[in-house]
């Protein structure tokens, strides 16, 4: 019977994207090499950035266009590769990645296709902070606030920054236009004239992820590092800017795989070598708790892919996206968090039931910091007026 014979252009996507995933894998055995140590440091990650730049991975995790960038399901996958070796690089990239899509969310299709060819020609590493659109009893003013000038605008104000602070070469946030009310999105070279980077220390996990504040005292901002405008309320979000939050949200998901698969291979790897309180072999109890472990991280990882497939196939609409669509990618996105997030916990807890060994603790961290700041009881109610009631309101609200 014959075959189809396969297009060249697919045959070239197919080959870049098994490039793409063979240098993952690279780069993870080597961060993977001396993750406890580099942990244990918490330093800003200069020497982690530095062999992602090597590898070109800043430049190869970029939105997919003709003959360039990563599509989804390739960049999540590198993602949780990389979380894999070492969840603070994995979240690092996770944030670039999604960041690297800031011109097709809140931008025309001609903005993001400049933005998007300079990023790759400079390879530009990403990172940022952009705020959901605010419920209507929100009282807090904004915290950063850019005024009009001649040419462009002038950015005051702080923001927290969760990764690559120090590192990064374009820094994305959302300010007020103090004259019209409008929510722009901008991106900031860090190494410009008023910016100040205070890296955050001490923390609990994700030490080397590069997190601390950005304070911005009047920093010029020309018109050509504006992305774009974001919405004011969930009510007026164009249906693909609404994929804005659910695609970060759902990265970082897959840096929680990461966490989840790195602590069982680590707890498995030191039973297996009998560094483990109770030796591999026929211990019941043993295969038992391993069974369970493996189980909750399967789980997590089939709900999270079906998240994937549903967001990657959203993302290909673009503009054509339908405007019931957002809602139900961004139910199963916070289906796939919650699922997520109770499995690393719980793995990388029960892990230190198993053995005693040095750096077998930052999985725990790691998840948990991951974790904390996104309360589960209310992404579930959250999910269930979905579902019991269809609201869109509700799922954008599991996002705040």
């Amino acid at each position: 019977m014959p075959t189809t014979p396969t297009a060249p252009g697919a045959r070239s996507s197919d080959a870049r994207r098994r490039a793409l995933l063979r240098t993952a894998r690279d780069v993870a055995d080597d961060l993977a090499a001396d993750a406890i140590a580099r942990d244990q440091a918490g330093k800003p990650p200069i020497d982690e950035t530095a062999r992602l730049r090597e590898a070109g991975l800043p430049a190869a995790l970029n939105p997919p266009s003709s003959g360039r960038g990563a599509d989804w399901r390739t960049g999540c996958a590198v993602i949780r590769e990389i979380a894999a070796a070492d969840s603070s690089i994995g979240d690092l990239i996770a944030r670039h990645y999604v960041h690297a899509w800031s011109g097709r969310f809140y931008g025309t299709h001609h903005q993001a296709a400049g933005f998007e060819e300079e990023s790759v020609r400079e390879r530009w590493l990403w990172t940022g902070a952009i705020r959901s659109p605010a419920p209507d009893d929100d009282t807090e003013g904004p915290d950063l606030t850019l005024r009009p000038r001649t040419n462009g605008y002038v950015l005051n104000g702080c923001r927290s920054v969760d990764t690559a602070v120090s590192v990064a070469d374009q820094i994305v946030v959302d300010a007020v236009c103090a004259v019209t009310g409008d929510v722009l999105v901008v991106r900031i070279p860090p190494g410009g004239r008023g910016v100040t980077i205070a890296p955050a220390r001490d923390r609990l996990g994700q030490r080397v992820a590069g997190a601390g504040e950005v304070v911005l005292d009047r920093v010029a901002v020309p018109p050509g590092q504006v992305l774009g405008r974001r919405p004011h309320d969930e009510e007026s979000t164009a249906p693909f800017t609404a994929l804005a939050e659910p695609a970060l949200r759902l990265a970082l998901c897959h840096v929680g795989l990461g966490i989840t698969e790195g602590a069982l291979t680590e707890a498995r790897d030191l039973s297996r070598g009998g560094r483990a309180y109770r030796p591999a072999g026929a211990d019941p109890d043993l295969l038992l708790t391993y069974g369970e472990l493996a189980t909750a991280a399967q789980t997590a990882t089939a709900v999270v892919e079906r998240a994937t497939e549903v967001m990657a196939q959203a993302l290909g609409a673009g503009a054509q996206l339908d405007a019931e669509e957002p809602a139900g990618v961004a139910a199963l996105v916070a289906t796939a968090e919650t699922v997520t997030a109770k499995a690393a916990l719980h793995i990388t807890a029960r892990v230190l039931e198993l053995a005693d060994a040095p750096g077998l603790d930052r999985f725990w961290r790691n998840a948990r910091v991951l974790t904390a700041h996104r309360p589960v009881a209310h992404r579930l109610r959250s999910i269930g007026e979905h579902y019991l009631n269809g609201s869109h309101r509700a799922v954008a609200a599991a996002f705040h």
